[in-house]
């Protein structure tokens, strides 16, 4: 059975993690990855850890499954070779500065020309466009500047930075939903475009409410800790042994959350009637719910709470998530088979469908230019002498 992406050439120019990311999501849907690498060093991630028997972990996680080539950019040849290779992919993704591969001669207006149906993608901090789209970037910035860590985190303490790379993973997801809407138009119109995501852009779109928030009364949003701004009990309780979660998103399972917790007169009580009351009171409600819960261990009450129907859920530790029933029937954990590193579990494919078979498997992480003798001989006729020759001239 054929993938939705198969027969798709990705030129991935993209190193450490969003470009990397959005070019792996591509890969599972499957398309074929050509990782275009620097000769010396390759993408910055290899040298990232945490490492096994020298391999990094990080580079492995998101760069299975692809194939490399080495290339320097920085030579006439170099530039030509990749020209070539535009001509017979789909999608060139790439994730440097702005104006970086026009200065190559690389940019979008010059690879247009020689593929019209080429699909280019750009990945930055702040965009190809507006007065700081030439500034440096890393998650945290976006992070900080796109308004996330203002609200993460709990009252009176620092700004926090949400524990994973919610920037880089973010705008990562935002440049492969416009690449596969771009693939789904050059089918109508035969013609590719340049797509621009910025990490900044893709922080701003993911502020969900708090935008609204703001301009309903007037002040900037402010960190919550674990519950939710507008719907209560929606947060972390500790039980007797550790914390827990639960959600109760309506009134009518506010009903049945108070004879859950064997306290069914507290819905009687006009003070929480309602959700917008529950919120607005919401130190009153914990302050009677806090005691409450701490009678009984966490497993105890979700054992209660999903009884009654109500949602909720234990926090996770990773090994946890790692062993969890659920998350292991839905292969979400797969395995790599590394020549360094032995076996590897990482994250597998959320994105289920009919036509992508589910593997325990992914293909291995590939070595700086591998696959050089595959895509230059095979692709564009290079003679192994050729290729030689080009390895002592510093271009592969």
């Amino acid at each position: 059975m054929s993938k939705p992406l198969d027969g798709i050439k990705v030129l991935d120019l993209t190193r450490v993690l969003a470009g990397p990311y959005c070019t792996m999501i591509l890969s599972d849907l499957g398309a074929e990855i050509i990782k275009v690498e620097i000769p010396s060093g390759g993408d910055d991630s290899r040298a990232f850890g945490p490492f096994i028997n020298s391999r990094s972990l990080y580079f492995l996680s998101i760069n299975r499954a692809k194939k490399s080539v080495s290339l320097n950019l920085k030579t006439s040849k170099g530039k030509e070779i990749l020209r070539e290779l535009v001509k017979r992919c789909d999608i060139l993704v790439e994730n440097y500065r702005p104006g970086t591969m026009e200065k190559l001669g690389l940019g979008y207006n010059d690879l247009v020309k020689i593929n019209p149906r080429l699909i280019y993608a750009a990945s930055t901090g702040f965009g190809h466009t507006g007065p700081d789209s030439l500034k440096p970037a890393y998650d945290i910035l976006a992070q900080a500047r796109g308004g996330i860590m203002s609200i993460t985190g709990y009252p009176e303490a620092a700004p926090t930075r949400v524990g994973m790379s919610l920037g880089d993973i973010t705008a990562s997801l935002f440049t492969a939903i416009g690449i596969n809407a771009a693939l789904y138009q050059r089918e109508k119109t035969g013609l590719g475009q340049k797509i621009d995501v910025s990490m900044l852009d893709s922080q701003v779109a993911i502020l969900e409410n708090a935008l609204v928030r703001y301009q309903s009364d007037g002040e900037s949003p402010q960190p919550l800790g674990n519950r939710h701004p507008t719907i209560a009990p929606f947060q972390a309780y500790k039980a007797s042994d550790k914390y827990f979660v639960i959600a109760v998103g309506n009134d009518n399972l506010w009903k049945s959350f108070c004879t859950a917790i064997g306290n069914p007169e507290l819905f009687d009580d006009l003070s929480f009637r309602t959700n917008r009351l529950r919120t607005d009171n919401i130190g009153t409600l914990n302050s009677i719910l806090e005691p409450a819960f701490a009678a009984k261990t966490a497993a105890e009450w979700l054992q209660i709470m999903e009884k009654a129907g109500i949602p909720c859920a234990p926090i996770n530790d990773i090994e946890a998530v790692m062993n969890d029933p659920q998350v292991l029937s839905r292969n979400m954990i797969v395995e790599v088979e590394d020549s360094m590193a032995g076996t590897v579990n990482i994250a597998g494919n959320p994105i289920k469908m009919t036509n992508v078979p589910e593997s325990s498997m992914r293909d291995k992480v590939p070595e700086i230019g591998e696959h050089n003798s595959e895509i230059y001989n095979g692709w564009l006729g290079f003679s192994e002498a050729e290729l030689v020759e080009l390895k002592a001239q510093e271009v592969i």
